[in-house]
């Protein structure tokens, strides 16, 4: 496959969505002259006395935080879902709607404002995924969730509104599209071949050593095949797990020690505060036989050549595919030369 794929645009497939990407190798050597966003390090106190999530703090919606030591989660003071919305539909001719409950926490990573993921030790981070699990359990226990989704936005460049280390849970009474789209390929998969789709795709890429950028005993991360943005990253499982609450302690403090190598070489390669969006898809929590599922996280960062040149989804890509310019090779390359 090799020098094809590097040269020569073509199409990827990405399995867990049925969808293809554009791939444009030859474009990385046009020169830039577009839109550049200001990443700089931040220097912030361990402390802020105006942020919402600090501990002691009182948060806009008017609670106050109690002064939490390791890892704090909250109701989310202004919901995108809300959990006592009354049922209701529309469905008049060609327009359909219907309502939509749900419950959406904020985690708070650790009290020290100055810090993100990749400046957190690798204990602190197990407490995150600890916490990750419990909410996932609690909520996908409720009668009225399918569907847990967490997440995490770094930085302003991504939307994210308060520079304290934290992320999101989003749990909701439908299955989102995304997750949708993976669990319908999963499924036929798994009904064709009797296993896991992405065990399977792991032994592949193990046996090519592409894009494998870390390793530890229970965990790979990688640049998929099928990768859209320029430094898309996956962690998964080695062996098939539906979900994070079957992550035992050992493969607990496996799975941060994986968050901390790949947010540590994020920072390394424009030297900032690396921003990008993460999430774990995992399976519905529906009462279903949801046995074709393999759990894994996603880290979708937005910088394309340098710390203030980004990458944007506009264009070909809002109406007709996904594309990149850097391959997926190029890319696992080089974070892996940053993974210490």
């Amino acid at each position: 496959m090799g020098s094809n794929l590097q040269d020569y645009s073509h199409r990827r497939f990405n399995i867990l969505s049925g969808e293809w990407v554009l791939v444009s190798p030859h474009r990385a050597k046009r020169p830039w002259q577009g839109q550049e966003e200001e990443i700089l390090w931040e220097s912030r106190p361990a402390y802020d006395k105006d942020c919402y999530l600090c501990p002691g703090n009182t948060r806009a919606g008017g609670h106050t935080n109690p002064d939490y030591q390791d890892t704090f989660v909250f109701t989310n003071d202004f919901s995108a879902l809300l959990k006592d919305t009354g049922p209701f539909s529309v469905d008049n001719g060609l327009l359909k709607a219907q309502s939509e409950t749900g419950i959406c926490k904020v985690i708070c990573f650790s009290p020290d404002h100055s810090k993100s993921l990749a400046e957190m030790e690798v204990e602190a981070i197990e407490k995150v995924v600890k916490l990750w699990q419990s909410e996932f359990r609690s909520l996908g226990a409720l009668e009225t969730i399918n569907y847990v989704q967490i997440f995490e936005n770094k930085g302003a460049v991504m939307g994210c509104s308060n520079p304290h280390p934290h992320g999101q849970i989003w749990s909701q009474s439908t299955v989102p599209n995304e997750v949708a789209k993976k669990d319908r390929q999963q499924l036929n998969y798994f009904k064709e071949n009797k296993s896991s789709l992405l065990g399977d795709y792991l032994e592949q890429e193990i046996q090519l050593n592409e894009r494998i950028i870390y390793e530890n005993e229970h965990f790979l991360i990688l640049v998929p095949f099928w990768a859209v943005w320029p430094f898309e990253t996956m962690i998964v499982p080695r062996v098939q797990q539906t979900d994070i609450s079957a992550l035992d302690a050992s493969q607990r403090l496996s799975f941060a020690e994986a968050i901390s190598a790949l947010t540590k070489a994020y920072d390394r390669i424009f030297n900032c505060s690396f921003p990008y969006s993460s999430g774990i898809h995992q399976a519905p929590v529906n009462g279903q036989n949801n046995q074709h599922w393999h759990w894994h996280m996603s880290f979708y960062p937005p910088l394309l050549r340098s710390a203030s040149v980004k990458k944007f989804m506009v264009g070909y890509e809002m109406f007709g595919s996904p594309q990149r310019d850097i391959t997926a090779e190029i890319a696992a390359q080089r974070l892996k030369e940053l993974i210490s």
